[in-house]
């Protein structure tokens, strides 16, 4: 619980009635390795911080393509945040790519800690906000930037994260073929 608290605090200041409140409310999930967290269809009821692990948040296409819309490593949240948001069956699935910990909160609950705590209701409106500006600049850096250039970012945005997901999942990520991943980490090595 004190990861999810020192978390918050980086944005917001809590006092102790804060920091008991969320001890109070929000429930630890353990996870799985490819245990499907939310599934496509479901709503989704809960805000998830992630305290250990690693997990996808993915679409599957048409043509049975997976695509891959958000990793979630420790520290971050994950989540269909439109299903969310509007309590209409979810877009995505999100699954976990290694044995996982979070810690969430129940949306009834979490309404009911907005009217109990400002900060906590500060916390999540800057939160969402900034969900919104990661959205946008994902769609301009996938219109506007190279490929090898996302790539860079990638690792940049997920440090470490070479070492925990499958080649196959970045290149999904980035919208991009395994092969082609392979190529543009080919040329940065030989650079």
């Amino acid at each position: 619980m004190e990861k999810l608290i020192n978390h918050i605090e980086e944005t917001v200041p809590l006092d102790d009635s804060d920091c008991s409140l969320i001890r109070k409310h929000f429930q630890s999930k353990e996870l799985q390795k490819k245990e499907i967290l939310l599934f496509k269809g479901d709503v989704s009821r809960h805000m998830r911080f992630i305290t250990n692990g690693c997990l996808k948040c993915y679409h599957i296409d048409e043509a049975g393509n997976e695509q891959i819309l958000q990793f979630g490593i420790e520290g971050w949240w994950i989540n269909d945040l439109y299903s969310y948001l509007t309590q209409t069956p979810a877009k995505y699935f999100i699954q976990a790519i290694e044995n996982s910990s979070l810690l969430q909160i129940e949306r009834n609950a979490l309404k009911k800690l907005y009217n109990e705590s400002p900060a906590i209701e500060r916390f999540f409106r800057i939160k969402i906000q900034n969900a919104y500006v990661a959205l946008q600049d994902r769609t301009i850096y996938s219109m506007s930037k190279s490929a090898k250039q996302r790539y860079l970012d990638f690792r940049t945005s997920y440090p470490n994260i070479d070492q925990r997901v499958p080649q196959y999942m970045v290149a999904s990520y980035l919208g991009i073929t395994p092969e082609f991943l392979s190529s543009i980490r080919n040329d940065i090595t030989n650079s």
